[in-house]
This record gives C-alpha cells, sequence and structure tokens, in this order.
C-alpha cells in the first residue's frame, strides 16, 4: 500500500521559517520609521495654529503685530504626548516646534517653520501671501522653492515629511 503523506517535511518548515524571518526584518525597521514620522507629524498640526495667527498678525500689524502674537502666544503652550514646545520668534515670526522624549529618535529635536513674503522674510515694507518654509536637519525642499535663508531644525531628514527635508 501506499502511504500518504500527513505532514510537512523539515526542509518545508525551515523555508517557511527563512521567508518570514526574511519578511520581518525589512518590515521591522520601515514599520519603526513610520511610527516616528506619525508622532513627528503631530507637530506640524499643532503648529497650523500659530502659523495662522502669525500670519494674521502680521497682515494686520505687520513685525509689531508678529511680536505682539509671539508675545502672547509663548509660554501658552501646554506640551502634549509628543509634543515638548512650540514657539514663536518675535518680530521673524519663525515657529520651532520642539519634540519630548516620547517620540524616539527624534527626542528633544526641533523642525522650524519660517515665514516669507514674495521669497523674503517678513519685513514692514512687504505684502503679499505668507508662504511657510518647513525644514528639519537640512533645508533642500525650502531651498529648491526659493527660501534658501530658511532656518533649520535637528530633526533627522529620514523623519521629517517630505514637505520639511
Amino acid at each position: 500500500m501506499k502511504r500518504m503523506q500527513q505532514g510537512f517535511t523539515l526542509i518545508e518548515l525551515m523555508i517557511v521559517v527563512a521567508i518570514i524571518g526574511i519578511l520581518a526584518a525589512v518590515a521591522i525597521p520601515a514599520y519603526q520609521d513610520y511610527t516616528v514620522r506619525s508622532k513627528v507629524s503631530e507637530g506640524l498640526a499643532l503648529a497650523s495654529s500659530a502659523k495662522v495667527g502669525v500670519a494674521e498678525a502680521f497682515y494686520s500689524g505687520g513685525t509689531a503685530g508678529v511680536t505682539a502674537f509671539a508675545t502672547a502666544y509663548n509660554g501658552d503652550f501646554t506640551a502634549t504626548k509628543y509634543v515638548d514646545d512650540i514657539t514663536v520668534t518675535d518680530a521673524t515670526g519663525v515657529i520651532t516646534v520642539t519634540y519630548s522624549a516620547n517620540t524616539g529618535p527624534a527626542d528633544g529635536t526641533t523642525i522650524v517653520l519660517t515665514p516669507f513674503v514674495d521669497g523674503s522674510a517678513l519685513a514692514d515694507t512687504a505684502s503679499g501671501n505668507v508662504d511657510w518654509a518647513c525644514a528639519s536637519a537640512t533645508n533642500t525642499t525650502a531651498t529648491a522653492r526659493g527660501y534658501a535663508t530658511a532656518g533649520t531644525g535637528s530633526l533627522e531628514a529620514r523623519y521629517a515629511p517630505s514637505e520639511c527635508k
């Protein structure tokens, strides 16, 4: 009588384990970077209200309005799980997002958002739309868009959104 196969051979099981190991070796680092990037995006979402405030203050009061807004805004931010602080620099309107110790490799790093009007820094004589340049440890994207004077933060570019690289 012929004998029917009743299970997998050892070599078949070893091949399956090897395939799963290879997939895990590729997926785990990619997932870890993804989780850090999602934590970093919270800071940019929270900074959107400061961006609106700076633009509105500039339109209504020029650099003096931006200084008044920065004075009122700074110190009023309540830290979240992933963001320690968001500050606005007087007169220039530069927004700095500082990340907390819960963000893994982004602990204590910063992203900088710099406002521009017609490609120049905020000035009382400037008129037009306020555009924003975002920068991590590099400002490659900002430079490519004509904002070469945008400041840089300290967050590694691989964890920053593409707009901030």
